[in-house]
């Protein structure tokens, strides 16, 4: 009886940590193809929860680009004057919206700003983190414990790497990649 117990235990850890698995994981629609992400709730669950949330909402569908910078990251998530499909839509003001919501307090922590992160972007306020995110092309370990890593792209890095890139200093890009759509897995 106790081995039935035991099995019944060891069957049921297993398939809890997949259906949890399950619901860390978002898939991103590039015009190049598709990537997974996996989240990191245990990291940092509240930009889990608002990237969630905006995402399943379909409040990414259609943001560019804005801010893209060969070696380091691709910046999006301006779901306000980023988005394409929105009639707030200003590429020249792209970066400088956010959501609705309130910002979000940081959550620094010791995940490395390493390639295929996702990190919450905001201003010189930690605490100003709203809808936008960036995804690290290289390590960048001078963001490491000064940003909130949420996040890391585990499967179709290669369709990030394509993402038209800006201009070398300020990162703008004239005519931008967008999200196609952004959900969860």
């Amino acid at each position: 009886m106790k081995k039935i117990i035991y099995l019944f235990i060891l069957l049921f850890s297993l398939v809890d940590t997949n259906i949890f698995a399950q619901n860390n994981l978002m898939i991103l629609k590039l015009e190049y193809g598709q990537v997974e992400i996996e989240l990191y709730p245990d990291k940092a669950p509240n930009h889990v929860k608002r990237f969630k949330e905006l995402a399943d909402s379909g409040k990414y569908d259609g943001v560019v680009f804005h801010r893209v910078i060969d070696g380091f990251m691709a910046q999006t998530g301006d779901v306000k004057f980023g988005n394409s499909n929105n009639s707030e839509f200003n590429l020249s003001l792209a970066g400088t919206g956010g959501s609705d919501l309130p910002n979000l307090k940081a959550e620094f922590t010791d995940v490395a700003h390493t390639r295929g992160i996702l990190s919450a972007a905001r201003s010189a306020d930690p605490d100003s983190a709203n809808s936008q995110f960036f995804i690290c092309f290289d390590s960048a370990p001078h963001l490491d414990r000064q940003y909130s890593a949420f996040g890391k792209v585990v499967k179709g890095m290669e369709f990030i790497d394509m993402i038209k890139k800006g201009d070398p200093n300020t990162g703008s890009v004239p005519n931008p990649d967008k999200i196609i759509s952004l959900r969860s897995k």
